[in-house]
């Protein structure tokens, strides 16, 4: 069988703090220990569990009999939810389950948590796009922050946990990614619910492949008792990630329920699987591939019916028990291609194509699906009824996954595309979710409501968002600053949905303290914000439709034979970068070559920042009045209190590519304590010294250059150049010395 991905955006609330689940990686030996240990053996077979109502070992009791006595009653088999979360609900089967119960319990809330993976597509969820009690998240379960966030925020209590990597050809040869998302994903939801103690029910959706191959000759299938014993690394992880389950259900109390499915089919599942790649390729004219000699039997369950199985577990299920979703009615994989020919008339014997085998192909999954009869339900759909309507929708819908030919190859076992959300279309559908209002969480943001802009800053502790923040202040521009971290996606995402910017502006990063040498012995640190972390809230940014005010750096420049100092030629935006003297410099450059490809940024290159608040150590004037020694090299600066102001305008004109974001001209270090010993201190005294006497204190070696400001100038007319602007905002401030 398989399981199903998912990803949402929509309205949220301030992070709050909790005590978050940040675990190290899985390590990769977990699931082969687990599941080849002797000792462990025993523990692969699951029986009908005791509930959590019952005694707890000593050892733990207290912790355990808290979470419990919150749940008293909830063992009862007529349970109502009220606010649900469905994990992979973009995903094929969770979309189905998703919109069954939106539709069918109108008072029931229902979120949904999506990373739009490969195999998961937004218009699977259309149909209750609209729905008032419908929310739709997009976000990953490996994320501890997001999920902690959305179970508080949203007063989640009940979990149907759906994400998962689930193609098995895919996980013979990328299966680390099957741990990460399969078995950490698991945990990282399980200890959330572990922290807010307050779920009351958590559905875990596992497979019929966790048993691993039944004997050809079985009259019985595998009850939810039997042992359970994988064959490939999908079914290894999803066996792994029930024994977190049952952990987490007998050493906390967790309420927890798993479900063990045959193979699903119908309307909307990616064409990875076998009966959607038939359809498709029979409708190219293609062959069917079949790999080995197509004897494998397998139990197929029409998607609408596992989708009622899923309702009557959620509300008749029993906590610590296990259910088998199955059916007895067993095909061939030649049958089924042979059914696909008959539906467009093909002749198999020239259309049915043998190829290789897989690695390992179990030869039969059968399953006893009693237990779940009796809790009321039924298979209701023939094979020949749902074969000819999933046949019909895909005709009706060929074009509806897109481009496809890489997942409709006999092997795609490296097949890990990006998720549909690229698409124009797809964008067009992710904006009508984000513009949905529900009773769920109907407030409204009222800054968005009475102004035209409302501005997201990164690098609120440093000395530009600090400054970023007054001038919105001072303007009275809404605002909030990230608490994101830049390398960290899925708090960007949340960051974004949350506050619904109009505008980011990113001035985080790392310069190095007390100066860039700093940089020098900590490359790995200066590459993940400098670098990775530009570029992910940059790309984050572009999927959201949002311009991204980005603070560079002119330091990757330096004097040369084309631009020599003090021949008032500057280096302009579309100059190459000749600097490579610091390691700062090399990142700063290589980001901004990358950013390139992004239309939805505007970077700024600040050289030398000066404010008037001669009392901050980042300021170039303070900086320099500070040194017994400097030389004396012109320059092109930046003054902030002119050019800052200048940069939230530009936000609002929506000025896209480089900028060099300095005042027009060069100073000089000289020229600078000339000024602080007229304006400031007339007894201040300094002396220079060269710069092959400076190369003997410093680490790495320092940028000097002129910039051409003429692209900015044009821009602003009223831009001063740099003296001037050293004198109006600087000096003239902070003067001490009288007028004469």
């Amino acid at each position: 069988m398989c399981v199903f991905s998912a990803a949402a955006q929509t309205d949220h609330r301030p992070l709050l703090l909790l005590p978050l689940l940040r675990a190290p990686p899985p390590p990769p030996a977990f699931i082969s220990l687990l599941l080849s240990s002797p000792a462990l053996a025993p523990s692969l077979s699951l029986s009908h569990q005791p509930t959590p109502s019952a005694p707890a070992p000593a050892r733990r009791a207290s912790h355990t009999q808290d979470f419990r006595n919150n749940h008293t009653g909830d063992m009862a088999t007529n349970y109502k939810p009220k606010n649900i979360l469905i994990t992979g609900a973009a995903g094929f089967i969770a979309s189905h389950v998703a919109i069954r119960i939106t539709k069918k319990y109108p008072d029931y809330k229902i979120v949904v948590l999506d990373k739009l993976d490969y195999c998961s597509n937004l218009k699977n969820l259309l149909p209750v796009s609209s729905s008032p009690n419908f929310k739709f998240v997009k976000g990953d379960i490996a994320s501890a922050d997001l999920v902690n966030f959305l179970l508080v925020t949203e007063n989640i209590d009940t979990i149907m946990h759906f994400a998962a990597q689930t193609h098995v050809d895919n996980s013979f040869g990328n299966s680390f990614e099957f741990t990460k998302n399969n078995i950490y994903g698991t945990h990282v939801l399980l200890e959330a619910c572990k922290i807010t103690g307050q779920i009351k029910r958590f559905i875990h959706v596992s497979t019929d492949e966790v048993y691993g191959e039944t004997d050809e000759d079985a009259l019985v299938g595998n009850k939810e008792a039997s042992q359970l014993l994988p064959t490939n690394p999908y079914a290894a992880t999803k066996a792994g990630a029930e024994m977190l389950v049952m952990a987490y259900g007998r050493s906390y109390g967790l309420p927890v329920i798993t479900t063990r499915g045959n193979n699903v089919y119908g309307p909307n599942q990616f064409p990875e699987k076998l009966i959607p790649k038939f359809i498709l390729l029979a409708m190219r004219g293609e062959p069917l591939p079949i790999h080995g000699d197509g004897t494998n039997v397998r139990s197929y369950l029409y998607c609408e019916d596992v989708a009622e199985a899923f309702e009557v577990i959620l509300h008749h299920g029993e906590v610590g028990h296990v259910y088998n979703i199955g059916t007895k009615r067993e095909r061939t994989v030649i049958d089924v291609a042979k059914d696909v020919c008959k539906l467009f008339n093909l002749e198999a014997d020239k259309v049915i194509m043998f190829v290789e085998n897989r690695p390992f192909n179990d030869q039969r999954y059968f399953l006893d699906d009693e237990k779940l009869k009796s809790l009321g339900w039924a298979e209701r759909t023939p094979w020949e009824e749902g074969l000819k309507r999933t046949m019909e929708w895909y005709v009706a819908n060929s074009d509806y996954w897109g481009d496809v030919s890489g997942a409709l190859l006999p092997h795609p076992r490296t097949l890990m595309m990006p998720g549909y959300e690229g698409s124009e279309e797809i964008k067009v559908i992710l904006s009508q979710f984000n513009n949905i209002k529900t009773k769920v969480d109907s407030t409204s943001d009222s800054a968005s409501e009475t102004h035209a802009f409302k501005f997201l800053i990164y690098g609120r502790t440093g000395w530009i968002g600090g400054l970023l923040g007054k001038i919105c202040e001072k303007q009275g521009i809404p605002y909030e600053y990230g608490k994101g971290r830049l390398q960290d996606r899925s708090s960007l995402i949340l960051d974004i949905q949350t506050i619904k910017p109009t505008h980011v502006f990113n001035a985080a990063g790392v310069t190095g303290r007390p100066n860039v040498d700093w940089c020098e012995s900590h490359k790995p640190d200066t590459i993940r914000t400098n670098v990775v972390g530009t570029l992910t809230l940059a790309d984050v940014c572009r999927e959201h439709g949002l311009l991204m005010m980005n603070y560079a750096t002119g330091c990757i420049f330096e004097y040369d034979a084309h631009h020599p100092e003090g021949s008032g030629i500057g280096f302009k935006e579309e100059d190459a970068p000749n600097f490579t003297g610091s390691f700062y410099s090399k990142t700063k450059a290589m980001v901004e070559e990358l950013l390139k490809e992004y239309e939805n940024v505007c970077t700024l290159r600040v050289r030398m920042p000066i404010s008037s608040d001669l009392s901050n150590p980042r300021n170039f004037v303070t900086k320099i009045s500070r040194y017994n020694k400097v030389v004396n090299i012109p320059n092109s600066m930046t003054i902030l209190d002119e050019l800052l102001p200048i940069s939230v305008e530009m936000a609002k004109r929506n000025l896209r590519g480089i900028y060099n974001f300095t005042n027009p001209g060069v100073v000089s270090h000289n020229e600078i304590l000339e000024m602080y010993k007229q304006y400031i201190d007339p007894s201040f005294k300094w002396t220079n010294f060269t710069l092959e006497e400076q190369a003997k204190v410093i680490i790495a070696p320092r940028s000097n250059n002129e910039m051409d400001a003429s692209k900015l100038k044009k821009e602003f007319p009223e831009l001063l150049s740099i003296k001037d602007s050293l004198i109006k905002y600087v000096f003239e401030p902070n003067r001490k010395v009288p007028v004469n």
